[in-house]
């Protein structure tokens, strides 16, 4: 009866946006933010800040903007059509261009599984000396049965939890360092680009703004069904779902930030660039004392274990998607595509000579295929064939094709200086 007379009241007040209300849609915005808070990002952030101190702030500020942008435009299709990313785009997007598309994202979520799955063995090869194979088995092997047993709703709780633990980690970790809050805050405003720092800067980017992730916060929305509810269920959801994102979105800039807040004022001002994340681990314990090595750890497990899930999710998305289906994890095309990504990644870390090169060169290729996603699912979202009278508004599609445009020059500025 309560539940009825809520429902009622919602009904005759649909513009009462009350702060409960907000909280309840906030969940599938936190499933995604867990992937660009995942080792890979890790990697980047340490790199950036150990190398460049506060200077690089600024990219992580850059990217979660358009972040915002892009998981919100995404979360919009998956309310209207009832359909990822992956099965819009196979859907109506010529089959030259969709299907290319979605299986190079495909490939990005390969490389991601691998950057996730790293991080958890690296993790536990901090923590109990096993050795980075022994690991990634053991992640991989967690992973898949936190997937086949879970549902959507488990999982949200889980990864919540999860976020919630590693962004008080980070918390801890900076009341234990001294921090030019000044500078801080003027370098996550004021670009700059320090020379050799184009593939810091790339990395970053990909590790912030990942392909995977656009797919995944469709699949998560569309699951949902609110298509088939009518035409106000639909307007009430995409109101309230800027509130996910943007909050959700939020939480993960503070955390980054955190990261190369915490690398600049211990490893940057001692003069000291980590090219290992055990040597990161190693370096807080003298610095900062053995808890922060330890709570470090444990975060970094938290966050493989993580974002693997959600890496692992958005494969089988993306895969299913090809033969015109949602995730399901009891369909054979989502169990095949969440294998796949994840059976790949594991074969791959046991030919890695460097884990931490191959973090960072992991983020750089999601970098330099997300350009490809954002177009497609620009076009997809403007067009009034796919979307009705929900389609984008001109400005916003210009501003939407602008952060596209963005990636592709950044792309291509970087090829420029690796030729020569």
């Amino acid at each position: 009866m309560w539940n009825l007379i809520k429902e009622l009241e919602r009904k005759d007040h649909p513009h009462v946006l009350g702060a409960l209300d907000i909280f309840k849609y906030i969940g599938p915005g936190l499933l995604v933010t867990v992937g660009f808070i995942d080792p890979g990002n890790w990697a980047t952030n340490f790199a950036a800040g150990s190398e460049y101190g506060y200077l690089l702030l600024w990219v992580v500020t850059l990217s979660t903007i358009m972040l915002i942008a892009l998981q919100h435009n995404v979360a919009h299709l998956g309310i209207v059509t009832g359909l990822c990313l992956s099965e819009a785009a196979v859907k109506y997007a010529p089959k030259w261009v969709g299907r290319p598309i979605v299986i190079t994202a495909f490939l990005a979520s390969i490389s991601t599984s691998l950057a996730e799955i790293l991080g958890g063995a690296i993790a536990l090869q901090m923590l109990f000396g096993m050795s980075i194979p022994m690991g990634a088995i053991l992640t991989t092997a967690a992973v898949l049965i936190m997937l086949f047993t879970n549902g959507y709703k488990r999982i949200e709780r889980a990864v919540i939890g999860f976020v919630s633990i590693i962004g008080l980690s980070f918390i801890y970790e900076l009341f234990l360092v001294h921090v030019d809050w000044k500078s801080a805050v003027f370098c996550a405003f004021v670009p700059s680009v320090p020379q050799g720092s184009l593939l810091v800067i790339m990395s970053v980017l990909g590790a912030v703004v990942m392909p995977h992730n656009l797919f995944l916060h469709s699949e998560i929305v569309q699951s949902r069904e609110i298509n088939l509810e009518g035409d106000a269920r639909i307007q009430h959801m995409l109101k309230y779902e800027f509130f996910d994102t943007l909050f959700s979105m939020l939480v993960g800039w503070a955390i980054n930030s955190a990261m190369i807040i915490l690398a600049a004022s211990t490893f940057y001002e001692h003069g000291t660039h980590v090219e290992e994340l055990s040597q990161a681990q190693a370096m807080l314990q003298p610095l900062l004392g053995n808890n922060a090595a330890n709570i470090f750890a444990i975060a970094l497990l938290l966050a493989g274990l993580s974002s693997t899930i959600t890496s692992g999710m958005a494969a089988g998305s993306i895969f299913s998607g090809l033969f015109h289906e949602s995730y399901n994890v009891k369909d054979t095309h989502s169990v095949v595509g969440i294998l796949l990504s994840l059976g790949i990644a594991l074969l791959l870390i046991f030919v890695i000579g460097n884990p931490f090169q191959g973090l960072l060169y992991s983020q750089m290729f999601l970098s330099i295929q997300l350009p490809f996603t954002v177009f497609l699912q620009v076009s997809l979202t403007s067009s009034k064939r796919v979307m009705g009278k929900y389609a984008n508004k001109k400005w916003n599609s210009i501003f939407l094709y602008g952060l596209a445009t963005l990636v592709t020059v950044l792309n291509i500025w970087l090829l420029i200086e690796a030729i020569g």
